[in-house]
């Protein structure tokens, strides 16, 4: 046989593969435990995806490390499109701090498609006495290293955002590392720590509930899910954190399966009904192509070297 006729085989294969998958069911690895951002969005993502590709698409839940663990095991999984990542920011954060990390962030996966992207908010339990950022800054410099703020483990998008609010706003507030989101609003509700800054997604309904006071959101502006707290970027100028949410596969994935999985997401990001429900969550659908994730989070990963570094954030 020809080089050319091994070639159009080749390529026949991949085609029939693509078409035919799934044809059992995917594991989509999440790297935090439920209750957070991650589990709850990553399972609308698997919910749309089971019932678009016809084909079971399983959450398996792997929280360790600020999301490291899962990433790992990810990295290390056959690129066969059985096994998918639902990731965020710590994805692109995790490189610049841990010392070692054994997969390379941007050579090790393929982009697939960027689901939401979703504002952080600063909350506190309705107890703190400061009710606005200018009276919480005002607040920590009056009792340097009184207050304890709570993030969703060492690493993970809720610590380096308050890290770098702390080092902008000049402040000093203890760091106490929960085992994911959901555990930290538990103890945030009960008064054990004061304040946080995490995803909008599983602090919403908190605050909605008054159980949890929200203070302002971490984008550049107000956010269109939240037009009542305002930026935190209002008091500190220069301070935006917008975290993200997608989907990436190891590198190798066949780039029909990617195809296949970024059009059935973007088909869903399509419909009103889907978009309402991410809003409802505090979560803005954001779709767009393989390459367009790509560039995200290339401009992330570079960008958050250069906070990890300025703020001088460390985990080991």
């Amino acid at each position: 046989m020809g080089t050319i006729a091994v070639i159009n085989a080749l390529f026949a294969s991949v085609s029939v593969f693509a078409q035919n998958y799934p044809t059992r069911p995917v594991r989509l690895i999440v790297g935090f435990p439920p209750g957070g951002a991650a589990d709850i969005l990553g399972r609308i993502a698997a919910q749309q995806l089971t019932e678009r590709l016809q084909q079971q698409v399983v959450v398996d839940n792997r929280g360790g490390a600020g999301g490291l663990v899962a990433t790992e095991i990810a990295a290390r999984a056959a690129p066969d499109g059985y096994t998918l990542l639902f990731t965020s920011i710590p994805h692109v954060i995790n490189p610049h701090l841990y010392k070692k990390v054994q997969y390379d962030a941007v050579k090790d996966f393929a982009p697939v498609v960027q689901f939401v992207t979703v504002p952080l908010m600063m909350a506190a339990n309705p107890s703190l006495p400061a009710k606005t950022v200018k009276e919480l800054i005002a607040f920590a410099k009056g009792k340097p290293g009184q207050l304890n703020y709570a993030s969703g483990g060492s690493g993970a998008s809720s610590h380096l955002a308050m890290e770098l609010f702390k080092s902008m706003a000049g402040v000093d507030i203890n760091h106490i590392p929960y085992k994911g989101t959901g555990p930290l609003i538990t103890d945030l509700i009960a008064g054990q720590v004061g304040l946080t800054i995490a995803s909008a997604v599983p602090l919403a309904p908190q605050v909605k509930a008054g159980k949890l006071r929200g203070m302002a959101v971490t984008g550049g502006k107000r956010s269109p899910s939240f037009p009542d707290l305002p930026a935190i970027a209002e008091t500190v100028p220069g301070y935006e954190v917008v975290n993200w949410f997608g989907i990436v596969a190891p590198a190798g994935t066949p780039v029909t399966v990617i195809a296949r999985v970024n059009g059935e997401l973007n088909k869903a990001l399509d419909e009103p009904r889907i978009r309402d429900s991410l809003r409802a969550q505090g979560a803005d659908g954001a779709g767009g192509s393989a390459q367009d994730y790509a560039r995200v989070i290339r401009a992330d990963f570079a960008k958050w070297a250069k906070v990890v570094r300025e703020s001088g954030a460390k985990v080991d």
